[in-house]
């Protein structure tokens, strides 16, 4: 990597950790079943439990009931939730809530509930299970499975589109304060989120930098669904909605062009191709701002590496080191200024026209 790419980063990787006191053979045996307790995960998100615990403690008969579940099959579940530390089991199979479990309510800041909906939903689950043929053939397992790639999936089936588009709303929310705090957006007039979903972070935005105005583009589907959404923000007639397809053009006239976790999705001809289209609707002197992981080059823990298998088996794109970005902004024409970390796995990643 050069040296100004290494600047560029800032140093945004995660400390390194303390070694697994644990053997080998068990710390394996905890990442063999770890695929166990996401789904379980999934199922009481799905259930809803953990609201019906918001009030305080109660029985599994009590749960049972309220979700429609077996008591004992219930009880099982939740009792393995609870020695991983997701919910908390007390005397006569009474369970209660704890730091995270709570994250599993809706209402709460910085709820993962619509994430495990996703992630443990059988027709994306079934796509996980062919990530052989994704590391055979360099293909994603989703359109091997669907047989059709993700998001035209997605635009087919409404219902497992609309739990996707609110896991990717709810995975804005998590990177919101975080990227408000690290990135001023105040010296921009006109703000266009290419792939914005349903605008909670571009509405967050908004709403936080005095004057700044928005214009939220995605596919027709989303946009819909966003305008639902949005009618009732605060900040609804300072934002501007645009449907269309990012691979023909976007919206023109922005003084930055904000895309989240978009450019993962693809490989590096179909990231160029947007790139080039959010570069001639450019305003002279705007910049392109990329909220990403960045992957570190070091050997050590980075939930990224894992997203990045999310995106070989599923849409087929990557996630990328700071000297990839360098090279894929060189390339659509664009000069990297500079990758600013937030306090969340995200950083952002600025370029100019070149």
């Amino acid at each position: 990597m050069s040296t100004a790419v290494l600047d560029l980063l800032e140093d945004s990787s995660p400390s390194k950790g303390k070694e697994s006191a644990a053997p080998p053979e068990v710390a394996l045996m905890q990442m063999l079943f770890a695929p166990l307790a996401a789904q379980a995960i999934h199922v009481v998100a799905k259930l809803g439990v953990a609201d019906q615990l918001a009030n305080g403690p109660r029985s599994i008969n009590e749960l049972a009931q309220e979700t429609g579940s077996d008591a004992s099959s219930l009880y099982r579940v939740l009792r393995a939730l609870a020695s991983f530390g997701v919910f908390a089991e007390k005397p006569n199979k009474v369970f209660e809530l704890t730091p995270s479990a709570d994250l599993l309510r809706t209402d709460v800041k910085g709820s993962l509930r619509d994430i495990a909906a996703f992630m443990g939903a059988d027709w994306h689950w079934s796509v996980w299970g062919q990530l052989s043929y994704s590391v055979r053939t360099g293909k994603p397992a989703w359109d091997h499975v669907h047989g059709k790639a993700a998001f035209p999936y997605f635009s087919e089936n409404k219902e497992a589109g609309r739990i996707f588009d609110d896991a990717m709303s709810s995975n804005s929310s998590l990177a919101i304060d975080a990227l408000l705090k690290a990135y001023d957006f105040s010296q921009y007039g006109i703000l266009v989120e290419v792939a914005g979903g349903h605008g909670r972070l571009l509405s967050a935005i908004v709403a936080a930098t005095h004057g700044l105005k928005g214009i939220l583009f995605d596919q027709p589907y989303v946009i819909e669904g966003a305008g639902e959404k949005l009618k009732n923000s605060p900040v609804a007639s300072r934002i501007e909605l645009q449907s269309g397809d990012f691979f023909v053009s976007v919206p023109r006239g922005g003084d930055a062009y904000l895309m989240k976790h978009i450019i993962h999705d693809w490989d590096d001809e179909r990231a160029l191709s947007i790139l080039t289209n959010v570069k001639r609707a450019m305003n002279p002197g705007a910049k392109l701002l990329l909220v990403e992981v960045v992957i570190t080059e070091e050997n050590t823990a980075d939930v990224g590496k894992f997203v990045d298998l999310e995106m070989l088996v599923s849409p087929g794109g990557k996630e990328r080191t700071a000297q990839e970005y360098d090279e894929l902004f060189a390339r659509a024409g664009f000069r990297l200024t500079r990758i600013i970390p937030t306090e969340s796995p995200y950083s952002v990643i600025e370029g100019v026209a070149s």
